[in-house]
């Protein structure tokens, strides 16, 4: 086939960015007009990097990223799925028999990063402009035109006009629908004059300039794609002169580019990309399937349907298809669009459900789909050294959300957990740990990992603190150990840093904690520090790393807590500041079990018996004191009762015996259990509550209710039944108390012995191996 006439004028392509229809309406244009160069709006930055665009491992959706030398968190995105025009056009130069010259015309990004922002941003530039920059609120094109044709919906209208319709025109003129756009464009651009965006016209002037240059090396014979929005501004008669003088001046920096990975998720405006689409899973099916769209869009549904075992039946998939093009031709539309196929979907394969409709939307609609990069594309040392740890690890980075199992007795898992802990010191949160289905072991860990495209920019900005991940960690961990303000702070690092394995770090973050230790006289900071203390040392046993110089460092801030804590506790504390203390006495005692040392354990047993018999500690504290003196077999029943009894005395205060109550048999740590099986404590605090004065009554009844009503349902019914009967209704051995109705006051041997035969026929029944059964 020979070859067509050259294009008579620039070729001027106004396109929506990401939409399939444009994107087959500018191959059509393309291969018609056969320009001699292609000019895309974009930053001029990535024409260095266009030839990574023909690499096999490039697959969309990928994105230009720039950032500010030195401050990568100052960045743009350009992102660029396989249905966008803009990559359609750079593959089309690319795949030409004698490639075009493709090249992008948009302001440098140089320009648009030079001033930082000043608001809030996610990084990503709407259509490459910079994040945070003042300007107009540009109207929506598309939803003007469709109020103007009669629709209420702009991506309903896009579908009908451009998505059912386009490739169909574009097989007769396929110029003609880009000529009839940009006219449309240049009236509303028109009728909203007064709403330019100052950042447009800069961008305009200075992509008129770069068509001037492009005049003047291949003629009139070349391809400019862009946003149709800015067509009629490249139309415009201005001079070389005026478009200078408005790029005169303009601040600048030196900036990096390169080819990221980006997602679907992220190319919908749901995500906050500003010219996204509400669904680029749909809008990739469309451009991909070349017939029958909708036939296999919904056979894509009951795949997906099935695979969460819902029953889906070919019969449902063609019953499907004939509904969406009945709602499709009552509504007077070309062929059936989303809103169409999510209806039929419902109706016929969801029975009325909205659930299984939302996980549709959620997979296919939006869909989770991860581009990829060549490794030729720069990076920073610090994401190459990143890129060779997954792979060893045979980490799979990952558009959606999966849980990771990892058991730390094995070197590869141990290996990735040091990785992710390392990576969320840096503040690369691929992923988090999550409580683990397969137990609660030290030896297992559970994260659930989720690769967002943002985290290019996170691991770029990481950069500055190494070459690698373990140095870069390192790195950041000593400056945070150096920077901290707080002993808490300092703990909690000193608790990372064993995690992720970073024993270089440990120094720098002891003397920190040392330090800070020394001058805090706080016991509720030093009570708060010390937990964190003691789970490191757990850790480091677990993970193999030496944290012996953590021990003594514990065991000091241990003593000074002995010391300080009971002063601390003194009558003077309001409620909120005695439940606060509580809770570090919970945490401090959690923590001095997980010590290895028996004579702080002595000590610390010995504070707790000074707060359980002080009058002056308030009643809260008291009952908690004894109450984990008695589960730790320090305490012996007599000696609970006698404290029970002190607190709950008529001379106490209503308020602080029913703090004493919700301390002892309050929390959830099995307050409730202990009150059923010892009637003693039980009878204590029922003779108290039916002694309470009426008045006083009322104010302790919110605590009352707190402490009790944590209780598991079948405790509190006991509780309520043994009340109801009153003291000596337990059953028990003889003279203890009547039995519950139902039950002999004492056990029948004869009756007990009539079983015993059945009992060793099941037990001889369940297997030699298991059971042996007595004579």
């Amino acid at each position: 086939m020979s070859p067509a006439a050259p294009a008579r004028g620039p070729l001027l392509l106004g396109v929506r960015h990401h939409g399939p229809g444009s994107a087959r309406a500018v191959r059509a244009a393309l291969d018609a007009a056969r320009p001699a160069a292609v000019l895309i709006e974009g930053p001029p930055e990535g024409d260095a990097l266009l030839p990574l665009a023909a690499d096999p491992a490039m697959r969309p959706p990928v994105a230009l990223l720039s950032h500010a030398a030195g401050d990568p968190g100052r960045a743009a995105f350009w992102p660029l799925a396989e249905f966008s025009p803009e990559w359609v056009a750079v593959r089309w130069a690319q795949q030409q028999p004698d490639p075009v010259p493709v090249r992008f015309i948009d302001l440098p990004a140089a320009h648009t990063l030079a001033v930082r922002p000043e608001s809030a941003s996610d990084g990503e530039g709407e259509e490459g402009a910079a994040p945070g920059e003042p300007g107009a609120v540009r109207p929506d094109p598309l939803a003007a035109l469709a109020r103007t044709a009669g629709y209420d919906d702009p991506e309903r209208w896009w579908e009908d006009v451009v998505e059912h319709r386009g490739a169909g025109a574009g097989r007769q003129d396929p110029a003609a629908a880009f000529e009839v756009l940009g006219e449309a464009m240049a009236a509303l651009r028109e009728t909203y004059a007064d709403r330019e965006d100052p950042r447009d016209l800069v961008r305009e002037a200075h992509m008129r300039q770069r068509m001037r240059a492009a005049r003047r090396e291949f003629g009139d014979s070349y391809a400019v794609v862009c946003g149709a929005w800015h067509v009629p501004a490249l139309r415009a008669g201005t001079t070389a002169a005026a478009d200078r003088k408005l790029l005169t001046g303009l601040p600048r920096t030196r900036v990096e580019t390169t080819w990221v990975p980006w997602t679907h998720r992220r190319l919908a405006r749901s995500g906050g990309y500003g010219a996204g689409i509400a669904s680029p899973g749909w809008y990739a099916h469309l451009f991909a399937a070349r017939d029958r769209p909708v036939e296999r869009w919904l056979t894509k549904v009951a795949g997906l349907l099935r695979e969460e075992d819902r029953q889906v039946s070919t019969a449902h998939v063609i019953e499907a298809v004939r509904l969406a093009e009945t709602l499709a031709a009552v509504r007077g539309r070309p062929l059936p669009g989303l809103a169409e196929t999510l209806e039929a979907v419902r109706a016929v394969m969801c029975d009325g459900s909205d659930v299984p409709l939302a996980l549709i939307e959620d997979r296919l609609v939006v869909g989770d789909v991860l581009g990829s990069v060549p490794d030729g594309a720069p990076a920073v040392p610090l994401q190459r050294d990143l890129t060779r740890r997954q792979r060893s690890l045979r980490l799979k980075v990952e558009a959606h959300e999966r849980e990771l199992e990892l058991d730390l007795r094995k070197d590869t898992d141990a290996a990735r957990s040091l990785l992710l802990h390392r990576l969320r010191l840096l503040g690369v949160d691929w992923g988090g740990p999550t409580a683990s289905r397969a137990g609660t072991g030290t030896f297992r860990e559970t994260w659930r990992l989720r690769w967002e495209p943002e985290l290019s920019v996170r691991v770029a900005e990481a950069g500055i603190w190494g070459t690698t991940v373990l140095a870069a960690a390192t790195a950041k961990a000593e400056a945070d150990a150096a920077a901290a303000a707080e002993l808490g702070e300092v703990t909690a690092l000193a608790e990372r840093c064993l995690l992720a394995g970073l024993s270089g770090a440990l120094p720098a973050v002891l003397r920190a904690l040392a330090d800070l230790a020394a001058l805090d006289t706080d016991v509720a900071r030093l009570a708060k520090a010390l937990p964190a203390l003691a789970r490191s040392l757990r850790y480091g046993d677990v993970r193999g790393t030496d944290a012996s110089a953590l021990g003594a460092v514990a065991g000091g801030l241990a003593e000074r807590i002995c010391v300080a804590l009971p002063p601390a506790c003194s009558a003077g504390l309001d409620a909120d500041a005695a439940a606060e203390l509580r809770g570090h006495v919970d945490a401090v005692h959690g923590a001095v079990g997980l010590l290895a040392d028996d004579g702080l354990r002595e000590r610390w047993s010995a504070v707790l018996r000074t707060l359980a018999g002080r009058e002056s500690v308030p009643g809260l504290i008291r009952g908690r004191a004894a109450r984990l003196l008695l589960d730790e077999g320090r305490l012996p029943a007599e000696e609970t009762a006698r404290l029970m009894g002190l607190a709950l005395s008529p001379a106490a205060a209503p308020a602080d015996a029913a703090g004493w109550i919700d301390g002892f048999a309050g929390g959830g740590a099995g307050g409730g259990t202990l009150l059923v099986h010892d009637e003693r404590l039980l009878g204590l605090i029922d003779a108290w509550l039916v002694s309470v004065p009426a008045g006083a009554f009322t104010d302790v009844l919110p605590l009352l209710r707190r402490t009790f009503g944590a209780y598991e349902p079948g405790v509190r019914r006991t509780l309520g039944e043994l009340a109801r009967r009153g003291p000596g209704a337990r059953p028990g051995p003889a003279g203890a108390g009547a039995a519950p109705e139902g039950f002999a006051p004492e056990l029948d041997p004869a009756r007990a012995d009539a079983v015993v035969d059945l009992v060793h026929l099941l037990l001889a029944g369940a297997g030699a191996s298991t059971w042996t059964a007595g004579p």
